[in-house]
């Protein structure tokens, strides 16, 4: 009710030419928005994955948002098969993921490209999920992207889980290729260091915080 009242108060101002009193106000009134949840990963087990790196940059850009890093370590499974599951079922690890997943707002996802296709990691933590729900991202609104060394920037995955996922509960609201990544991203500083792409990047995390 509060931030309704602000918000009142911000339009009446603004409506009326006040600036000098409506900035103040929304100031507060952005202060007092609950924290948005991000959750965000790369899709790679690597303990040097660039994809994730690039994750939490891009998480980081979001403007009053709480950001949640995933690894995939921490979801290790035995290989997914029938036989495997007839004899464990649900996995406790897919739960978890899961729920993560739900906890989320906003989904940060940076796809790893192997041999043309999802990380083996990914995909084993992806398919006990979908044995669970099939909408596995339960229409979360998400950043999708991809990066590798090389100049395609992973766009082969890339486009593979952009035609997949909105059949598992994607719903995909842009999606971002930074290519040659040692070229293009400061690790020591953890940012995009071209600035071309970096702003187009910055355009794409703006749009969601509109």
């Amino acid at each position: 009710m509060k931030n309704d009242v602000w918000f009142f108060i911000f339009i009446i101002c603004e409506s009326v030419g006040n600036f000098f009193v409506a900035e103040p106000i929304l100031s507060t009134f952005k202060k007092k928005l609950p924290l948005m949840k991000i959750i965000a990963f790369g899709a790679s087990p690597s303990k040097n994955s660039i994809n994730k790196k690039l994750a939490i940059y891009a998480a980081n850009l979001f403007e009053n948002a709480k950001v949640e890093v995933l690894d995939l370590n921490d979801f290790q499974m035995p290989i997914y098969t029938v036989d495997i599951e007839e004899e464990i079922g649900e996995h406790e690890l897919a739960k978890a993921f899961l729920a993560k997943i739900a906890a989320a707002d906003v989904l940060v996802v940076s796809m790893a490209e192997n041999n043309g296709n999802y990380s083996v990691a990914f995909k084993n933590v992806f398919d006990w999920c979908t044995r669970i729900n099939a909408k596995v991202f339960q229409e979360k609104p998400m950043v999708l992207m991809a990066t590798s060394p090389g100049a395609r920037g992973g766009t082969t995955v890339l486009e593979i889980a952009k035609k997949a996922f909105p059949f598992y509960g994607g719903n995909i609201k842009a999606t971002f290729s930074l290519p040659s990544f040692e070229a293009n991203f400061d690790v020591e500083n953890g940012r995009i260091s071209n600035a071309e792409l970096d702003n187009q990047l910055k355009e794409i995390i703006n749009n969601f915080n509109s």
